[in-house]
């Protein structure tokens, strides 16, 4: 099977429920935004000597991927059963994650500066990738013609805070500091 198929040629490209749209339209930036977060995700874990921090972030990838099929595919369209929305309980578990990781970190008494070991650098990427992605998501939403389900939105918000809390985790399970910003 070849991987070209030309029918994006022309600018335009078809969600998963068979509407043509172009390929700048903000529901495409949106999942393309997630998916450059995925990339970010992978080149995180790939370098990271933490198992259990690896793990966790290559489960992240597969849940990006369920918000990019779910964003790939309009609520109502006639492929929706064949996907998995992002739900109340993938928001949970995002902040029982947030909450474990937490727990292992010393509370924050001033801003820190992305940065520190390479594991926790790579995380502060992807998070302010994922901010991007929460910008276009929450700006997709406001199109009402072209209707987004309400968890994405707050299941990236959270990702937001735990990749925050994954990179601190990061340069503590490196034994490196994070760089304070003083004022």
């Amino acid at each position: 099977m070849k991987i070209y198929t030309r029918q994006g040629d022309g600018g335009m490209t078809v969600l998963f429920d068979g509407r043509r749209v172009p390929k700048h339209h903000l529901r495409l930036e949106t999942y393309g935004t997630l998916d450059e977060l995925n990339s970010h995700l992978g080149l995180a874990a790939a370098g990271c000597g933490h198992q259990g921090l690896k793990d966790q972030l290559q489960a992240l990838q597969r849940q990006v991927m369920v918000l990019g099929s779910d964003l790939a595919t309009p609520l109502g369209s006639a492929n929706e059963g064949k996907i998995r929305r992002i739900g109340t309980e993938d928001v949970a578990a995002l902040e029982r994650e947030i909450d474990e990781a937490t727990a292992q970190l010393q509370p924050l008494k001033r801003f820190i500066i992305p940065g520190g070991g390479v594991t926790a650098a790579r995380l502060h990427v992807a998070r302010t990738v994922c901010r991007r992605a929460e910008r276009c998501l929450s700006a997709l939403m406001e199109d009402r013609s072209d209707p987004v389900g309400g968890q994405p939105l707050i299941f990236v918000n959270r990702l937001v805070d735990l990749l925050f809390e994954l990179s601190r985790l990061g340069n503590k399970l490196d034994g490196i500091a994070d760089l304070e910003w003083n004022i």
